[in-house]
């Protein structure tokens, strides 16, 4: 169950929302390369996988501990 949940996809939106972001930030940044967040294409889609935002999250800490 865990498994399946870290390669859950979100769309572009949903994953703005958990990075309390805009969904234009995200589109920014997957189009120069900023930041490095992978995303899947699907066709004309975008989405994330909730695992790639997890460690992106936890890679972008500053001053604290990554919680497990």
């Amino acid at each position: 169950m865990i498994e399946q949940l870290k390669t859950a996809l979100c769309s572009r939106h949903e994953a703005a929302v958990h990075l309390r972001v805009s969904s234009n930030t995200l589109a920014v940044w997957a189009c120069n390369g900023r930041y490095g967040l992978p995303y899947v294409k699907i066709g004309s889609r975008v989405m994330y996988r909730l695992a790639d935002i997890e460690q992106f999250i936890a890679n972008n800490l500053i001053g604290g501990e990554v919680l497990q």
